[in-house]
């Protein structure tokens, strides 16, 4: 197995202890390999989409961050059926529905998930018309 050497602030290495005692994980490196495999699964999923693509995407980001949000998503506002947006104590949560081809569904993906503006980041295929 090939050794990878990461960076992190304290406080990023803090919250990796507590999760890696709340799941359980007996190592950082368990932890982090399983992080990777699912991070690898959904750009495998995505990455097997063929023609048009109805998806359901829900980001969490702080309210201090909306407005780079929304600029981000005003790039895919052809692409966004339904918008659901809500505040949860300095939260907000954007649920998108989205419809439109594999290539755009992809392209979101990548755009929300690299985005430092945004926490958190899930997705569901709700239908695929290849």
């Amino acid at each position: 197995m090939e050794i990878l050497s990461i960076s992190m602030d304290r406080e990023e290495l803090k919250q990796l202890g507590q999760i890696q005692k709340k799941l359980g994980y007996k190592s950082r490196s368990k932890m982090l390999r399983s992080a990777l495999q699912s991070l690898v699964k959904d750009y495998a999923d995505l990455d097997e989409l063929r023609g048009k693509v109805e998806s359901v995407f829900v980001l969490a980001y702080p309210d201090s961050q909306k407005n780079n949000v929304s600029n981000l998503l005003h790039r895919f506002e052809d692409t966004i059926k339904t918008e659901m947006h809500h505040h949860h104590q300095g939260t907000c949560i954007d649920i998108l529905n989205l419809e439109t081809d594999a290539k755009t569904t992809r392209g979101f993906f990548s755009a929300v998930k690299s985005s430092k503006s945004i926490r958190s980041v899930t997705y569901s295929i709700v239908n695929e018309k290849g």
